[in-house]
């Protein structure tokens, strides 16, 4: 599926989640909801991924685990904060940089609307990798 055909699909199951229940639940319970929601229209959805690390030849089990990963491309961050804070868009886009992905989403369901809570980031092309740090989705550092 095309990229922006699937961050649509997201964006759009996340308002009417948000819409339908509002703010005041735990992360874990819009993630269920959200992964359930992509999951039910055909989407791969893989829940709080761990991903291991290698930096410098030194193996780092599990160094983050990614709240949902769509269709092995798109990386969304789930909150349930009263404000999105900067900290939780360089988040994101480390995530992106360190998978070699393009795009993902800052989901905060705890705004009183969606628009304020949704925040999509972009992976710059410009941006690289050093070459001692990698990760491996399978669960194993290389």
């Amino acid at each position: 599926m095309d990229i922006e055909r699937l961050c649509t699909i997201v964006v759009d199951a996340g308002f009417n989640l948000h819409k339908d229940i509002g703010p005041g639940l735990l992360e874990s319970a819009y993630e269920t909801m959200l992964a359930a929601k992509l999951g039910a229209i055909g989407l791969k959805v893989d829940r709080q991924m761990p991903i291991d690390l290698l930096y410098d030849g030194v193996a780092i089990p599990n160094a983050f685990r990614l709240d949902l990963l769509i269709d092995d491309c798109l990386i969304i961050e789930i909150k349930s904060t009263e404000a999105t804070l900067p900290v939780h868009a360089k988040q994101v886009v480390t995530y992106l940089r360190l998978m070699g992905l393009t795009h993902g989403f800052v989901m905060n369901f705890g705004t009183p609307t969606f628009k304020e809570g949704v925040r999509r980031l972009l992976n710059e092309p410009s941006r690289f990798v050093s070459s001692c740090l990698r990760v491996n989705k399978s669960g194993h550092a290389r």
